[in-house]
């Protein structure tokens, strides 16, 4: 299969050629960037014909090479064979012939002598000698032999010192001035490796917005590109995993030039996925397991009454300072210890930022947080980002928690952020502003056969105002568990001061034991003659004593 990197390396007279045996229309008229994604576009729609060109053109490409002879080394050869000889004629030097001639010379009676010695001589010296009247001729002969020879090394030397000079001249003159304003040529493709939540705009194309900005608009920010987004099906919200490569000139941020994961799966999975939309939803049936590691009394007397199960949508109700954020603090870190499979976010919406720190440093889980000093609209745009992320993961099949503080302030928020319809209830309240907060809480749902994302929302009452109580009546029902938190019983310094006999959960008998729903009704019964708090009391002394909740349940026939 083509990558984008490879189709934009090629040339536009390969890709026309490509686009031609791909049947590709209009290809002669096209751009080259409008050829690569048109092509692209063309690989996802009909992957067999793609396949089939690549094996031309890998066959093709195999002939060539077998066609291709390397050049013969004959020429090379004949060079070095014959430079030796001719330096042969230079090395050697004339050799002497002063004894023969000082022997004619001094000796000319004695001739019996000299035939003596003529033959010793000649025995000794080999047979190609010449006669003594040419010796005088080749001593000139080798004499203006060496002269030229000598003439033509000085020469040869000067002529390759002068093809030295020009050389270096080149070199160090014109490739110095070249690359002296010319930033190197490096690539860095594929090396970074990056991940974020895809953002897509209005226009196409998208961003991967990271989280250490919760999700806001950032100088980390990804492009990815309108064909890309279609070749692979892509949402907003999805997690995807790629690698990028710099910004080239002209380029503002970092592109996606190949996508290796999508919410964690393989990007050919994850382009037939249902949309969330369609996916049917359930009561919860798997239980959260709040009372087992790193378990504290609000967590287990929580798991008793009032059970979470995977896809619950629960809400916590409470006035202000009854410990709602450190109940908060307790389910996320028993869920995180108990559930390592579960993907947890806790979502701080115009909460104080000493509180948002805290929550890092405390929580096993990814906190993405809007604190009360940031505008209305940031608010809206990281509740709707989050909501998005946990939506494309449940439809990957992924059980997603989702622990979100305050609802009553995302709805404000929202109702800040709503143009006005005209239509004002009581508090201030625009009529259409309640329909996007409750559609994030009623997100929350078991899907059958697949992932599951649970909600966990506090909402505050008795506040003084009018808005915060309009807010709460318009959600309350809308929720499948309840916790009702008391002034009174934190005023005692009781925590958790949750009020037990109002606090349930509906359905319980589909996360419960038979056994433990039958003690539990028991123990409502004995309950209900009780105010909150010595009802509270009472079942704070009791669990203090036992290490479990199956002991203290077995404690409850003594």
């Amino acid at each position: 299969m083509f990558e984008i990197s490879e189709l934009k390396e090629k040339k536009l007279p390969e890709l026309q050629e490509i686009a031609k045996e791909l049947n590709v229309p209009k290809y002669r008229t096209q751009k080259k960037l409008d050829l690569v994604y048109q092509i692209l576009d063309y690989q996802a729609a009909n992957p067999k014909a793609v396949k089939a060109v690549i094996k031309a053109e890998e066959t093709s490409t195999e002939q060539k090479k077998e066609e291709k002879v390397p050049p013969t080394n004959d020429n090379r050869n004949k060079d070095q064979k014959s430079r030796p000889q001719k330096n042969d004629n230079r090395n050697k030097k004339p050799q002497p012939h002063k004894q023969h001639h000082d022997k004619k010379s001094d000796d000319d009676n004695k001739a019996s002598n000299n035939d003596r010695n003529d033959k010793k001589e000649s025995d000794k010296k080999p047979q190609h000698q010449k006669p003594n009247s040419n010796n005088n001729d080749n001593r000139q002969k080798n004499q203006r032999n060496d002269n030229n020879n000598s003439d033509n090394r000085q020469k040869h030397q000067n002529h390759k010192q002068k093809d030295g000079n020009v050389h270096d001249n080149k070199s160090n003159g014109n490739k110095d001035s070249r690359n002296r304003y010319r930033e190197p040529d490096y690539e860095f493709d594929g090396i970074i490796e990056s991940e974020g939540v895809l953002d897509i705009m209005q226009d196409g194309y998208g961003f991967l917005r990271s989280s250490d900005y919760n999700y806001l608009s950032s100088p980390d920010d990804i492009y990815v590109s309108q064909s890309q987004i279609r070749l692979f099906g892509l949402k907003t919200g999805d997690t995807v995993l790629g690698e990028v490569r710099p910004p080239k000139e002209g380029e503002k941020y970092f592109p996606l030039i190949k996508v290796n994961k999508i919410n964690g799966l393989n990007p050919n999975v994850v382009r037939d996925r249902v949309s969330f939309e369609h996916l049917t939803p359930l009561f919860p049936q798997e239980k959260f397991n709040l009372a087992d590691k790193q378990s504290t009394i609000s967590t287990r007397i929580i798991d008793l009454f009032a059970p979470i199960g995977k896809g619950q949508r629960g809400m916590i109700v409470s006035q202000p300072k009854t410990g709602k954020t450190m109940l908060l603090k307790d389910i996320a870190n028993a869920i995180a210890a108990n559930h390592p499979e579960v993907y947890q976010i806790v979502l701080l919406i115009d909460e104080r930022p000493e509180e948002v720190t805290d929550m890092q440093r405390n929580v096993r889980g990814e906190v993405v947080a809007s604190t009360f000093d940031k505008e209305a609209s940031e608010h809206v745009r990281v509740a709707n980002i989050v909501i998005d992320k946990a939506k494309r993961l449940v439809e990957c099949g992924h059980d997603v928690v989702i622990l979100l503080d305050s609802i009553t302030r995302l709805a404000r928020a929202y109702n800040t952020v709503q143009p006005a319809s005209g239509k004002i209830l009581s508090g201030g309240v625009d009529a259409n502003a309640l329909h996007k907060p409750k559609r994030f809480f009623g997100a929350a749902r078991n899907i059958e056969n697949g992932g599951s994302l649970s909600i966990i929302a506090t909402a505050l009452t008795e506040t003084g105002s009018k808005m915060d109580e309009v807010i709460f009546e318009e959600f309350k029902g809308t929720g499948n568990m309840e916790l009702q938190l008391d002034r009174k019983i934190s005023n005692r310094r009781i925590f958790p001061a949750i009020d037990l006999t109002s606090s349930s959960t509906r359905r319980d008998d589909l996360l419960l034991d038979e056994n433990v729903i039958q003690r539990m009704w028991v123990l409502r019964k004995y309950l209900a003659d009780m105010n909150p708090v010595e009802a509270m009391e009472f079942i704070n002394d009791r669990i203090k004593q036992t290490r479990n909740n199956e002991e203290f349940l077995i404690s409850m026939n003594g």
